[in-house]
């Protein structure tokens, strides 16, 4: 697939998509002039689908910024201790802004309202003053107001009418107004203009005195305060009145106070909204309120900036600290990561490097110790892997040591089993055919578990079989085969090929098909129980193990078998198996078995024994080999 700018039409998001469709259809309708609305549209669409994908290329770039540890614990650091530092100093910066700038605003509105006292006694005193000296009253009220208004005028009508300046021609205010004074809107040449006024009723007297609010006037409230301007009625002066800078945290600001204007010729109109701007500094509102020009204010803010510095190079200071903190742990993480990676891809010789002697260094030297571990227990994960398949091979092979079917036998019925307890066994049973229709059957029991016990089984069935092959061979050489000789030969070649502490149980018996009689010789097996209706005989040893006394003697014992009879032979592994209690299965719970499946099938009489012992123990694994061997007289 082609790819451009190395991201694939496949990678691309759905609003990403929609978006580059959004723009080639825009394109194609702005180019071939069709159909402005749906251009328009499209062009609407495009500017939502644009800003979705701008969120999500955000997101995903964020992601990718904080998938390392180190920057995610940058980005937590910031928004704990940076984001709210920076809060904290905003609203310090912005509750001094208010603060001075409402002190600002208060104090030229108040030496506004003073200057229009100024203009409301001498009215009051005018409306006041006899007839009889109306020029004396008129040239107090003219000097009295020209202290603070250099531009004014000035109408008295009623009992002593006068005009200043002769030339006025000011009109008195609808009657609507009464006694009153402060800022008006007046209507002169078609423009609202912004007035200072006091208008004063004593009887027939009504004194009106008018003054025009004039950038020099608003400079001159508060000198050295700053530039002070009503937002539309006074432009800003042309030569700004805003003290020099006292030091680098000195700044210049700008702060509105709402003032209500009544309308000269409508005063039921109501009230027009307007703003009284200060434009001033922080050292300058400082100076004014605490009657000091330079000293006290220099001093405060010098002070303040210091404390600022000193606070921002202890944040640098605390930033860089926790930066490197910050890298001391995601270094290790890092290792860690780097070392998780080799072991995942089987290089468990990597060690991460441990710097230190705190707690993430004794997590690497864990991690290093770990991956050690590991790679021992690969080693013998292996080997045990090894032995595991080599005694798969030799369960194997011993399974095929043990007999595939019985002999056929018109009288008797042979069955043999055996369930290792391990991968292989150490208990045998074996069968074999004799000439003149006869056979002859074997159990053992080697002592031990595991391949030593396997391979002395396999030792005793080969030799058991060469005695037997070469009976065989020669047609018995005229002599009777006697299961008491062919048990002392085996002890005499089992003694001189194995240890001394390797020995067996063996049971052997001969079987004649016309006589129907058992000749066996028990050297030191479990005797085997022979049932013959309710009642049991037991087949009990006729001479010890065979492999541990070299000159041991053997006899044997012939019993006949009648039709229904019933023998079983087994191992230590079917009596011996002990409950949580530590009580034995027992005989006696073998022989009711017996008699409860006597007339079953003998391969249902081992499968039930055999049950019926796993049972009993109650454990997930054999204790010991168990093995039986049935031989039914039919």
């Amino acid at each position: 697939m082609e790819k451009t700018g190395g991201v694939s039409w496949a990678r691309l998001g759905r609003v990403e998509k929609a978006l580059l469709v959004a723009v080639a259809l825009y394109a194609l309708l702005y180019f071939t002039g069709v159909a402005p609305l749906l251009r328009f549209g499209v062009a609407v669409v495009g500017v939502f689908l644009l800003a979705g994908s701008l969120y999500r290329l955000a997101r995903y770039a964020l992601r990718n910024l904080i998938w390392r540890l180190r920057n995610r614990l940058i980005v937590a650091y910031l928004f704990i201790a940076v984001v709210p530092i920076v809060l904290i100093l905003v609203l310090l910066a912005t509750t001094a802004y208010v603060v001075v700038g409402q002190m600002a605003v208060y104090l030229v509105y108040t030496e506004l309202q003073n200057r229009m006292r100024v203009l409301t006694f001498p009215a009051n005193n005018l409306a006041r003053a006899p007839a009889r000296d109306p020029q004396i009253a008129l040239n107090q009220t003219v000097n009295t107001v020209r202290r603070q208004f250099k531009d004014f005028e000035l109408l008295s009508t009623g009992e002593t009418p006068l005009r200043y300046p002769p030339d006025s021609k000011l009109a008195p205010p609808p009657e609507a107004w009464k006694n009153t004074s402060g800022l008006v809107l007046r209507l002169v040449d078609g423009k609202e203009k912004l007035y200072g006024w006091a208008h004063s009723e004593q009887g027939k007297n009504e004194v009106t005195i008018i003054a025009p609010i004039t950038p020099d006037l608003l400079d001159d409230l508060r000198p050295g305060i700053g530039d002070v301007n009503f937002k539309d009625f006074t432009p800003r002066a042309v030569r700004s009145h805003v003290p020099p800078q006292a030091n680098a945290l000195d700044f210049r600001f700008t702060f509105l106070y709402p003032v209500d204007v009544p309308y000269w010729d409508e005063p039921e109109k109501g009230a027009r909204r307007n703003y009284l701007l200060v434009d001033t500094r922080f050292s300058a509102v400082l100076a004014i309120i605490f009657g000091q020009k330079a000293d006290w204010s220099d001093l405060a803010l010098t002070f303040v900036m210091a404390l600022i510095t000193v606070f921002l190079l202890v944040e640098v200071a605390s930033l860089y600290a926790g930066v490197k903190l910050t890298r001391t742990i995601t270094g290790a993480v890092h290792e860690m990561y780097e070392g998780t990676e080799h072991v995942r891809k089987g290089d468990f010789g990597y060690r991460i490097r441990v710097q230190g002697n705190d707690q993430l260094a004794e997590l690497g030297q864990s991690f290093n110790a770990m991956t050690e571990n590991l790679g021992r227990l690969i080693v013998v994960a292996k080997e045990k892997e090894r032995l595991e398949s080599e005694l798969a091979i030799a369960r194997e092979v011993q399974n095929q040591l043990f007999p595939k079917q019985a002999p056929e036998v018109k009288s008797l019925e042979l069955r043999g089993v055996c369930n290792p307890a391990r991968m292989v066994s150490g208990d045998y049973y074996d069968f074999m055919t004799l000439p003149h229709d006869g056979l002859a059957f074997a159990i053992g029991d080697v002592a031990g578990k595991g391949i030593s016990a396997a391979l002395l089984m396999a030792s005793i069935q080969s030799t058991m079989r060469t005695q037997l092959a070469a009976f065989n061979g020669n047609g018995g050489g005229g002599q009777a085969l006697s299961a008491a000789t062919l048990v002392s030969t085996l002890n005499r070649q089992l003694y001189a090929t194995t240890s001394p502490e390797k020995y067996a149980t063996f049971y052997f018996a001969l079987y004649d098909e016309k006589t129907h009689a058992l000749t066996y010789t028990n050297a030191g097996h479990l005797a085997p129980m022979l049932l013959r209706g309710q009642e049991f005989q037991m087949l009990d040893s006729t001479g010890t193990v065979v492999g541990a006394f070299p000159i041991a003697r053997y006899e044997e014992k012939t019993v006949t078998l009648e039709p229904g009879d019933l023998l079983l032979a087994y191992t230590d592994g079917i009596v011996e198996p002990e409950n949580v209690y530590g009580e034995q299965f027992g005989e006696e719970r073998l022989q009711e078995l017996m008699i409860k499946y006597a007339h079953a099938d003998s391969s249902e009489l081992i499968a039930r024994t055999m049950e019926a012992v796993v049972q009993w123990t109650g454990a997930d694994e054999l204790p010991d080999d168990m093995t039986m061997v049935v031989a039914r007289r039919i």
